[in-house]
């Protein structure tokens, strides 16, 4: 998932604006937008609420020929942290069936391959079995304070840290986390179906369903919660975009340039995907990152496409490109030898922020 809420971080971290790599650069990216473009455009949803639409019309904007509808859904599990030996943690009143003091620090730790509940002084005070249980909202050690319950597995030796809590609960620690909470009232209730349904929808099995970073939505619990993204939350308690009955997968990113994609074209080896189509994007210009350019010397550039091309780094040329006009495929073309690669390829490599780029070499 992309940040709309990181953005300007990421520009102030950069210079306000991409900044040319090289004095000497003759190699010019010129861009638009920032993530995959596959769904709702944060910043188009923040430009929309501006301009006085509701978020249903929003969401139906972004996501043709769906509804919205009530979900329900088992409790989600984040996947916080792993690999740990042991989590510390605090204000749970019961851990693995045991009365603790909620006042006092205590952890769950991989022993065997099973879990042990031990005491503030690090003695045992109970065996949990494979896996360990503390709630309900608690303040772990070293990451933050959770609704919910404290869920530790042993993962064959490897301690998984997981919180276990319900979809309202969860989304309220997505929302903040995934755009500002000053938006628009209309936007961040945007964001907040979103997050629910894109939650229920990707559900995996395993011990958790979901990671705490973008590669699910970035989720900070309690400690990350907003007032007014906790309200955009129960206002809109329990709403999903449904498409044919069923709780859609709700795709979405930071800035879309103008202009959606298809999720065929959007994502490396995609499927058509009928509420995931093209669609103008008229107000995502709000954005700081709606256009952007990119500059690299001739090493750079070699560089970091090394291995796609032989002899000399020439041009590269674009040969498909989706209903946007997002590269699908394009061919790096070097004086001794060329090869075709896909738009993700050369974002990844030249650490470009969409694949709706350009490329001039003087």
């Amino acid at each position: 998932m992309s940040l709309a809420a990181r953005t300007a971080t990421i520009l102030l971290a950069t210079g306000a604006m991409l900044i040319p790599a090289s004095a000497h650069a003759s190699w010019t990216v010129k861009g638009h937008g920032f993530g995959h473009g596959v769904g709702l455009s944060q910043y188009g949803a923040y430009g929309f609420a501006e301009q006085g639409r509701s978020y249903k019309k929003i969401l139906g904007h972004y996501y043709q020929q769906t509804k919205l509808g009530k979900a329900g859904g088992e409790p989600i599990r984040v996947l916080l942290a792993s690999g740990r030996g042991s989590v510390t943690f605090s204000g749970a009143g019961n851990a693995c069936a045991e009365r603790i003091s909620a006042r006092r620090k205590y952890s769950l730790t991989a022993s065997g391959g099973g879990v042990e509940l031990r005491s503030p002084d690090g003695d045992k005070i109970t065996e949990c079995g494979t896996e360990g249980k503390a709630g309900k909202g608690v303040k772990i050690g070293g990451v933050g304070r959770y609704r919910g319950d404290l869920v530790a597995r042993n993962d064959n030796g490897s301690l998984l840290v997981i919180n276990q809590l319900g979809v309202e609960s969860y989304v309220m620690g997505v929302v903040a986390n995934e755009v500002p909470s000053e938006w628009p009232t209309q936007a961040l209730r945007s964001q907040a179906v979103v997050a629910r349904s894109y939650g229920l929808a990707t559900d995996r099995d395993g011990p958790f369903d979901q990671y705490a970073d973008t590669r699910s939505q970035v989720y900070g619990g309690r400690s990350s919660e907003t007032k007014a993204t906790n309200a955009a939350v129960k206002a809109t308690s329990g709403e999903v975009v449904k498409y044919r009955g069923e709780t859609a997968i709700t795709y979405y990113f930071s800035t879309s340039g103008g202009q959606t994609e298809n999720s065929e074209f959007g994502f490396s080896g995609g499927n058509a995907v009928p509420y995931l189509k093209s669609v103008e994007d008229p107000f995502d210009d709000a954005s700081p990152v709606h256009n952007w350019k990119e500059s690299y010397s001739d090493d750079e550039m070699e560089s970091q496409l090394t291995g796609l091309f032989s002899g000399k780094l020439q041009k590269i040329e674009v040969i498909e490109q989706g209903r946007s006009p997002r590269i699908v495929r394009a061919r790096v073309v070097g004086s001794s030898g060329s090869q075709v690669v896909t738009g993700d390829t050369l974002r990844a490599r030249l650490e470009l922020l969409s694949t709706w780029a350009r490329f001039k070499h003087r």
